[in-house]
């Protein structure tokens, strides 16, 4: 690779050629300020529009000053980034963005994570100038059940627009507008509901205002849990416990799995479940559904459909509801842990608390903001009820905990209640991409070979590469595994599957980078990789502490299956935990 050589602020640096002067002053420990700028080198994609010009730089023998975040480096080039002119121009930069943003900073969603205020305050921003310039844009707010929109904070970064149709490839974002009145918007300025999105949330992620938030359901769980009618129980997802600590100033990877259930209970929940243990009566039935489908293809029947899909995603499942709806009676027609708890806890558990089941509320903590309309689809609801009440992301229970006054971190580690709290370290692993497939293996491999597992980790499935295959003998059939996590690398899969340069038994998908722990209802990572793969980490280090590794052999799950559900797909369990799909195909 060819190297060149440069200064900047008077330091000598060497670089790699095409690197952008922001990234070689980063390499060298100096940090310009940047806001539409946003490192997405890990997922593939390149992210530098040089649109707002805050990362603007002084280049010797230029007229004009530079965006750094665009502009690659040059042999011999010498660049300052603090010289006067380049200070008053971020400056006035500012200003001007500010001159048509509205002033509500201390009620807005954002407020105590908003990039823009922090910059503001970082360039010295006291008053603001130009405001006579400023159209002061009144834009109509706009609502799904998982994200809001207030596009008069829509400063143009763009950094959505680059989520949702580069590294997404959903396509429901598009600039529209220009000057003062541009924003990114929902083609033809349609509301997000009827639009293609899929509230995978991943442009809230990465949103550095208030113009793109989730749904606040915390006052909904405030007051539910304030009424003494109801009996109110939550469940938490894999995801939360290996990030709800970076909420309290812990390391990135901590787990928390002991405080977070303490937290919940003096939060005032009545029960304090496990989605781990809706993961393990997950595979049972999907990989039930997987050994069905496969005897069947084996023994000649060429009419089953495969390769089986997993459904745990609910982004994922509006997605391929959207965009391949003739691919409909491919996925597993299992529901996703969530709503499988929700079914659960609203009949074999009410049954046994003697609670009517519209006085029992369930509560979910989610790293998802799609899980958020998930739980809110007819579906999913007996007689207008839903299995479950409300969805919270972390970043919310979060608030909550901060809320309630709870010192997080001095709180001793406590277990789930059961008999809802139990799980293995399969379950756990759903939290990450490759976890529900090896989940699925390790009990479909002991059951369709009637062999003990001599390996219980299957680390071919593991990893964070976009696309990932593998096959897995099964005592002699070899069965062929696809994974993708980002809805970008979904449609790579399922368009290679069309045009046959695929040939799977299974595929796992999930919308998010690095799966639910990279999801949009997560702690702010703003693309730092390293905090993915921390994560990641944590949730493969949870799973082998674990006593019991694999969901056949959860005890509760046993007990289930004999006191209430019979068996893996039999008619009680297909009433209650499997479901089917929708043509979403928007012409």
């Amino acid at each position: 690779m060819e190297t060149i050589k440069l200064t900047i602020d008077n330091t000598p640096v060497e670089t790699e050629k095409g690197t952008t002067i922001y990234q070689a002053a980063k390499k060298v420990g100096i940090n310009i300020p940047a806001l539409c700028y946003m490192n997405l080198e890990h997922l593939g994609i390149k992210n530098c529009p040089g649109a707002c010009r805050i990362c603007v730089v002084d280049v010797a023998g230029r007229r004009n000053l530079a965006p750094s975040c665009s502009t690659a480096c040059m042999e011999g080039m010498v660049v300052k980034t603090n010289t006067p002119r380049v200070l008053n121009a971020r400056k006035t930069v500012m200003e001007l963005i500010l001159s048509d943003h509205p002033k509500d900073c201390l009620i807005c969603p954002a407020n105590g994570q908003c990039e823009l205020q922090a910059l503001a305050a970082t360039l010295g921003v006291r008053e603001i100038h130009a405001v006579e310039n400023a159209a002061v844009s009144t834009y109509r707010k706009d609502a799904s059940p998982s994200l809001k929109r207030d596009m008069d904070k829509c400063i143009m970064c763009r950094r959505c627009e680059t989520m949702c149709n580069d590294v997404q490839t959903v396509g429901a974002l598009s600039a529209i507008n220009r000057g003062f009145m541009a924003v990114v918007s929902p083609a033809f300025e349609q509301d997000l509901i009827n639009s293609p999105c899929t509230f995978c949330g991943q442009c809230v992620a990465v949103c550095p205002t208030g113009a793109l938030t989730e749904v606040d359901d915390t006052p909904k769980v405030i007051r539910a849990l304030a009424d003494p009618t109801k009996t109110v129980v939550v469940q938490t997802a894999p995801a939360v416990r290996a990030a709800l600590g970076e909420e309290f100033g812990l390391k990135p990877g901590t787990r928390v799995t002991g405080k977070m259930a303490a937290a919940l209970r003096r939060l005032g929940f009545d029960k304090v479940f496990d989605t781990d243990f809706a993961a393990d009566l997950t595979i049972m039935e999907e990989g039930t559904e997987l050994l069905t489908r496969l005897s069947k293809f084996l023994g000649g029947d060429k009419s089953v459909r495969l390769p089986i899909m997993t459904s745990c995603c609910p982004a994922w499942v509006n997605f391929f509801e959207t965009y391949y709806p003739e691919m409909l009676d491919v996925p597993s027609t299992a529901k996703s842990p969530q709503q499988m708890f929700g079914a659960i806890a609203k009949t074999y558990f009410a049954d046994k608390m003697k609670v009517n089941r519209k006085d029992l509320v369930v509560v979910s903590v989610m790293p998802c903001l799609a899980k958020k309309y998930e739980c809110q689809r007819n579906e999913f609801k007996v007689d207008g009820n839903p299995d479950v009440d409300y969805a919270i992301s972390t970043r919310e229970l979060a608030h909550l905990i901060k809320m309630a006054n709870i010192d997080f971190n001095s709180l001793p580690d406590e277990d789930f209640d059961q008999p809802l709290g139990e799980s293995t370290g399969a379950a756990v692993i759903f939290g990450t991409t490759g976890g529900v497939i090896e989940a699925a293996v390790r009990t479909a491999y002991e059951i369709f070979t009637g062999k003990k597992l001599d390996k219980i980790d299957f680390t071919e499935l593991r990893g964070l590469e976009g696309i990932r295959t593998a096959s897995i003998d099964f005592n002699g059939t070899m069965i062929n595994i696809g994974i993708a996590h980002q809805l970008g690398n979904a449609r790579k899969l399922l368009d290679g599957i069309r045009s046959g340069m695929y040939n799977f038994h299974a595929i796992e998908i999930m919308a998010c980078p690095g799966g639910c722990i990279g999801g949009a209802g997560q702690p702010y990572h703003h693309g730092h990789s390293e905090i993915i793969s921390a994560r990641h980490n944590a949730i493969y280090k949870e799973d082998e502490e674990k006593t019991i590794r694999k969901s056949h052999e959860n005890p509760y799950i046993i007990k289930l299956y004999e006191e209430f559900l019979g068996k893996p797909m039999s008619e009680m369990s297909h009433h209650l935990l499997h479901t089917h799909y929708f043509d979403k195909h928007k012409v």
